[in-house]
């Protein structure tokens, strides 16, 4: 559970950070936004951010929920390094996407992450294993049932303003290692 705890005082130390930043009218200085490059810093930072204390803790509940079960199967550092790169990459594809489908915003939190980390549990433990080897599904079949599982998983956290494509980005991350045990340690 330490590195749960840990991803989760680095999300609470960000936290005050904005809330300071948001005192001098600096608030949206961690979110991530196209054009990347204009602030790559955001990558990292916007995963550990949160709009709102509301926000936060939702997205906190989810961790403590999944971190500590993945945790069991890895170390610190793989944990950590999951969290920033499903978190950036799902992040990335929100402001990409989205911005494809409506007008250009910012993302913030750590839910895409979560996502991944719940992924990561559903296709990475002992009975999905089973399921998929007396199947014997393809990679083809197997990536398009995780792209199925992924938008099924994010249809149930819809609601105005919140980052589906992130969430589904995460979800499909977290499938796909899961299914190749990525974190795994043993």
């Amino acid at each position: 559970m330490r590195a749960t705890l840990e991803t989760l005082g680095i999300t609470l130390l960000v936290g005050a950070t904005q809330a300071l930043l948001s005192l001098v009218g600096l608030f949206g200085l961690l979110a991530l936004s196209t054009p990347v490059s204009v602030a790559p810093w955001t990558l990292v930072t916007s995963v550990y951010a949160h709009g709102s204390v509301g926000h936060l803790l939702a997205n906190a509940v989810g961790l403590l929920l999944v971190g500590p079960l993945v945790e069991r199967r890895t170390t610190r550092v793989r944990f950590h390094a999951f969290v920033v790169a499903t978190g950036a990459f799902a992040g990335v594809a929100q402001v990409t996407l989205g911005s494809l489908l409506g007008p250009p915003s910012a993302v913030l939190g750590i839910s895409g992450a979560v996502f991944a980390l719940g992924g990561y549990l559903l296709a990475g433990n002992v009975v999905s294993e089973t399921l998929f080897d007396r199947f014997r599904l393809s990679p083809r079949i197997q990536l398009a049932l995780f792209g199925f599982l992924a938008v099924v998983l994010t249809a149930m956290t819809a609601a105005p303003g919140v980052a589906l494509i992130a969430h589904a980005t995460g979800a499909f991350c977290g499938l796909a290692a899961g299914r190749v045990g990525l974190l795994d340690a043993r």
